[in-house]
């Protein structure tokens, strides 16, 4: 994640949303006053950032399946436009951290391969899985129906995961540097707020696909619901068929919906809710344990370690989904 010089004038709430858009995104915002009261609006603010993130990549992948592109490749698509949209500087940061905690080197030491330019061995090993894990939980999640909301979830907790890493109590392993400017600025309340209200979010969209509110303008989850709680049929040719099912009965002959998805007949509407909301904390306690393990080791946060967090609760998030399909 990108250093951003500080201003003499007092920041603005307007600079902390600005600086959040800015700093997490590819997206073009002049940048106002920044220092640590922005960065702390801006920390807080980011999983707004990643729903907006979110909402454009799953769009890629519905558009995409829609197309009737392979799930797999579909995925790929998706991943690859997150990955452009925040200028690859969160992978960048996940294989930065890699390095230097995989080196086992002291802190300042670490720290200085952190800050190479060049991916050393364990940052390309990271990279690599890390990604892979999410275009393969991407992919089965999406064979199911259920990827474009899964995608979108997975944007949102990366983000959420900022907030959380940068409340107050977690030191900054410099004294300069976007770790120093943010670390320790998110309060608890707003950080509770900010939690409660991202997952509310991802939950109240994955019921209103359940029960079919987007059909008028996405066919692609429209028709009968599947056992996650979400649809997954598409229309193609005239013919109308369910995506879920097409797939399963080219193996096994034809099948039932009820008998896709977690529990194999699990068709309540809830349950789509309560595995985005399950999935949501699965990412924030792995964001937690890797920062836990960062500030251990390093002595507190950086740049490059709040980009790891992104990628890796993003990546835990998927993975949850991908396996309540199971």
């Amino acid at each position: 994640m990108s250093e951003t010089p500080p201003s003499e004038r007092p920041s603005t709430f307007a600079d902390g949303v600005r600086l959040a858009i800015g700093t997490l995104s590819v997206f073009p915002v002049r940048p106002g006053t920044v220092d640590r009261r922005a960065g702390g609006i801006a920390m807080t603010a980011a999983p707004f950032v990643g729903a907006l993130i979110g909402a454009v990549a799953g769009t890629v992948l519905t558009v995409a399946l829609w197309l009737e592109i392979t799930p797999l490749l579909a995925s790929v698509l998706a991943v690859a436009t997150v990955a452009l949209l925040t200028r690859g500087l969160h992978l960048d940061g996940l294989a930065d951290l890699a390095d230097g905690l995989g080196s086992g080197r002291p802190a300042e030491q670490a720290l200085d391969i952190m800050k190479r330019s060049d991916i050393g061995p364990f940052g390309v090993v990271t990279l690599v899985f890390t990604l892979l894990a999410q275009v393969a939980a991407l992919s089965e999640v999406s064979a199911a129906g259920a990827g474009p909301i899964a995608l979108f979830t997975a944007c949102v907790a990366g983000r959420l995961a900022l907030t959380w890493a940068c409340r107050a109590g977690v030191p900054s392993a410099r004294p300069g540097g976007l770790g120093a400017m943010v670390a320790g600025t998110v309060r608890r309340g707003p950080a509770l707020a900010v939690t409660a209200l991202m997952l509310a979010l991802p939950a109240a969209l994955t019921l209103l696909v359940s029960i079919g509110a987007f059909s008028p303008v996405l066919p692609a989850f429209s028709g009968a619901s599947d056992g996650f709680g979400l649809s997954a049929s598409y229309v193609s040719s005239g013919v109308s068929a369910t995506a879920g099912e097409a797939m399963l009965s080219e193996v096994h002959g034809p099948v039932g919906l009820a008998a896709v998805g977690p529990g194999h007949g699990r068709s309540s509407s809830l349950w789509g809710p309560c595995v985005a909301v399950l999935a949501v904390l699965a990412g924030l306690l792995a964001a937690w344990a890797l920062r836990r393990r960062a500030v251990r080791r390093l002595g507190g946060i950086t740049g490059d370690v709040l980009g790891a967090l992104v990628e890796i609760a993003t990546a835990t998030t998927l993975v949850v989904y991908a396996m309540t399909m199971g």
